[in-house]
């Protein structure tokens, strides 16, 4: 494939916005996600770079990944250092997005659950001239188009559990700032079963027989719903830690010291209620400071957004609330990120769109690992999803994962 070769056939006008999402590049890979399609990522950028009519590359979140660490990685205090070693581990691709910048193209970072730490300092170190879209700590959203019709943004920001939760362990710190959700412990654990194998080990853990009645007792119901969701994955994840072991060494946004997955797993307590005994202690109720604190417009019970996490639905369905169907938001296409599944729905004339992920084995998807979208901005806005093939070409999957 010569490196030169153009993507597609360019309109006459710089009128295309391409979004990438959830590259998940590592510090380490052994345990990167992304190590495979890497080559194919810079050979798809040098492309962008040769394709005239491509005004805008925006990059969705989940960029540089400090969530996919097995337990054994080693503790650190200073996240700085962490993303600087990172981005060194992937030169090649920041020197690829440098040329995007000097080209002329504007590049975009909105950020995304497995990047939330990752200060604006550190990646206009190393992509000087990128522009950063943030709002509240750890998430953005980015309005862009000819008319201002496009809205982009990992969608974290609707994940009970990937949330930046600056509340539910502020007893934690004195002079920093909490921030981490509980998805950042269930990542670390998945890392290492996956790194491990994925043994499959018979694990025996405290266990919730009596649901509480949703409607009588709200609180509670939620509370059963965190403990439902980590249920279900923990018996899926089998790693061969143990439930009281003290694996997760941490130094990081007020975790400074030693815990286990008992510290944050939902249990019944003496008193009858349903809690987390250590971290995240009667999640459920912070939940709605978290939505107000995360600038969630259109905010949303607990127990729905628990309940929806790893739902496609679910997102799809705040795209509307948020935006799409909102009076009070003049948005024609909205972008997310964050589950890892390339989607387009309608929405009478308007479109939601998740433009997938890039890391190499994409469990979620497999027929397509290395999805991106392109939007078309002018007086009527288009959009479809590719698919970036090993030799260079590109093939539309617009239909293939259209739900309408």
């Amino acid at each position: 494939m010569p490196a030169a070769a153009r993507l597609w056939v360019p309109s006459v006008s710089a009128d295309k916005i391409v979004v990438l999402s959830d590259l998940h590049l590592g510090i380490d890979d052994r345990y990167s996600e992304t190590v495979k399609n890497r080559t194919l990522l810079v050979n798809f950028l040098e492309q962008l770079e040769n394709t005239p009519d491509v005004r805008e590359v925006v990059i969705n979140g989940d960029f540089l990944d400090d969530w996919y660490l097995p337990l054994a990685y080693a503790r650190y205090d200073d996240p700085a250092k962490f993303y600087r070693q990172l981005i060194a581990n992937n030169q090649d691709v920041m020197d690829a997005l440098n040329r995007l910048i000097k080209k002329g193209i504007k590049l975009v970072y909105i950020p995304g659950n497995h990047d939330m730490l990752l200060e604006s300092g550190i990646l206009d170190e190393a992509l000087p001239g990128i522009v950063q879209e943030r709002d509240a700590k750890g998430l953005g959203a980015y309005v862009t188009g000819d008319r201002q019709e496009i809205l982009i943004e990992h969608g974290h920001r609707y994940d009970a559990f990937s949330a930046p939760d600056s509340v539910s362990n502020k007893e934690l710190c004195q002079d920093g700032e909490t921030l981490l959700p509980p998805g950042y412990f269930y990542a670390r654990v998945a890392a290492s079963w996956i790194l491990q194998g994925k043994p499959v080990i018979k694990k025996i853990y405290p266990v919730i027989v009596d649901i509480p009645d949703p409607v009588a007792n709200p609180d509670q119901y939620g509370a059963y719903l965190y403990y439902k969701v980590f249920s279900s994955e923990f018996s899926r994840i089998t790693q061969i830690e143990g439930f009281e072991d003290k694996v997760f060494d941490l130094g990081i946004a007020c975790f400074n010291g030693s815990y286990s997955i008992q510290d944050f797993y939902p249990v019944q307590q003496q008193d009858g209620t349903i809690s987390a005994p250590l971290l995240y202690k009667n999640f459920q109720r912070t939940w709605d400071e978290r939505q107000k604190i995360n600038q969630v417009g259109v905010k949303n019970s607990f127990a729905e957004a628990a309940a929806g996490t790893l739902s496609p639905d679910y997102y799809f369905d705040q795209a509307k609330k948020q935006y799409l169907q909102n009076p009070d938001k003049a948005i024609d296409v909205v972008v997310f990120g964050h589950t890892h599944l390339p989607d387009m729905r309608a929405v009478g004339n308007k479109k939601y769109i998740n433009e997938g992920t890039w890391i190499d084995h994409n469990t979620v998807y497999p027929d397509a690992a290395r999805t991106f979208a392109v939007i078309t901005t002018g007086k009527d806005t288009d959009a479809a999803i590719y698919g970036y093939m090993p030799d260079g070409t590109i093939v539309d999957i617009s239909k293939q994962v259209s739900k309408d």
